[in-house]
């Protein structure tokens, strides 16, 4: 009986132990999720009001506890017959213990809420910022960027977005099925993108770089591979890539590139996906991501598959294969998307994508820079 109770304990320790290590790896800075590591200002404010709090609570636990061992072991009975000392109310003890913790938590919460209303809107310092639309569809990210040239045109882009370093960006929240959410847990807390419901959050990353982004809210079955990567760019290189963005796509004159081209019409692939990334300013989009210029991006399905050198250049021939892979089996890269269940290349035997269809898509999106 000894023995069982001593192995029970001992397994109820590993667990504690695996538990605390497992929420450990979260504050590891140098990991893609973690907060502990910002790269903007709304992120270190965010960080640094969370950091007081994790104080505050700690002195608070370590005075509450405190005052409870020295009270068990001060007033413990010492004698079976003792009777303890009746106390019928100490009025400055309760008057304490009531506008201390009052106090504590009127200041935690006046910084939370300042915080909070810091990272609700851009500073007013700031003349004309960036201002651009992330756009949740199950399970991927469209972004929309104002045409530089033409106010009522939007520059059309998945799953990357692209923003000039020290700057801050305004970033205009909508969903179309249900409700995710925006979170770049290196730049700023997540923001819920709610159908019909307008939101909106700003970041400023401070250096170049790429961060990793995901929807944080539950929105169905490919939830957890809803990814998507924020580049942090020098002004003109911003500049420069958003005018290739509003280029038109050229098209390749390679064979296998063009009969990859019929493919992509005949296989109804043109049906969901698009190829021009200037549209009307508040028009809709397709179900699928927007594929002009696909060769040039850096990831593919959603941030699931990297194409890039360390450099961050697209590496040709991992873009090639990871095309291949994606159009051979998507489900199996991300189960539950929509091309799988939907698409009849994939529900339709008779349909079926031919290995030489396939080569000549990979050709032709590799040639869409």
């Amino acid at each position: 009986m000894f023995f069982a109770r001593v192995n029970t304990r001992i397994v109820q320790l590993a667990t504690m132990l695996v538990l605390l290590f497992v929420s450990t790896m979260a504050c590891y800075p140098e990991h893609n999720q973690s907060t502990f590591d910002p790269h903007g200002p709304v992120a270190s404010r965010q960080l640094d009001i969370f950091i007081w709090i994790l104080i505050g609570g700690a002195i608070v636990t370590v005075l509450v506890l405190g005052a409870l061992l020295y009270a068990t072991f001060k007033y413990r009975r010492k004698d079976e017959n003792e009777i303890p000392k009746q106390v019928h109310g100490n009025l400055k003890l309760e008057i304490m213990w009531t506008v201390i913790p009052a106090i504590v938590v009127l200041g935690f919460s006046v910084a939370s809420i300042n915080t909070l209303f810091y990272a609700a809107d851009t500073p007013d310092s700031t003349e004309n910022p960036l201002t651009l639309e992330a756009i949740g569809h199950q399970w991927w990210f469209e972004f929309r960027y104002p045409h530089p040239s033409d106010a009522s045109k939007e520059i059309v882009t998945a799953n990357e977005v692209y923003i000039p370093i020290g700057e801050p960006v305004r970033i205009n929240l909508e969903s179309v099925d249900v409700i995710h959410s925006f979170w770049v847990p290196k730049l700023a807390g997540k923001v819920d993108m709610v159908p019909s419901e307008g939101n909106y959050m700003w970041f400023q990353a401070d250096g170049p770089g790429e961060f990793f982004g995901q929807c944080a809210e539950y929105c169905g079955s490919s939830h957890s591979n809803m990814n998507f990567k924020v580049v942090a760019v020098s002004r003109p290189d911003f500049d420069a890539w958003l005018m290739r963005q509003a280029s038109t796509v050229i098209e390749s004159s390679d064979p296998l590139a063009t009969e990859g081209a019929a493919t992509f019409k005949s296989a109804g692939c043109s049906g969901c996906h698009a190829l021009k990334t200037i549209v009307n300013s508040g028009s809709k989009g397709r179900v699928g991501p927007n594929l002009a210029h696909v060769g040039s991006r850096r990831h593919l399905a959603a941030g699931m598959m990297d194409n890039s050198n360390e450099d961050g250049t697209v590496n040709d021939a991992y873009l090639q294969e990871n095309l291949r892979q994606w159009l051979v089996d998507p489900e199996s890269i991300k189960p539950g998307n929509i091309m799988s269940a939907q698409a009849a290349v994939y529900v339709d035997p008779n349909k079926s994508l031919t290995e030489k269809q396939i080569s000549a898509l990979v050709a032709y999106l590799t040639s869409l820079k």
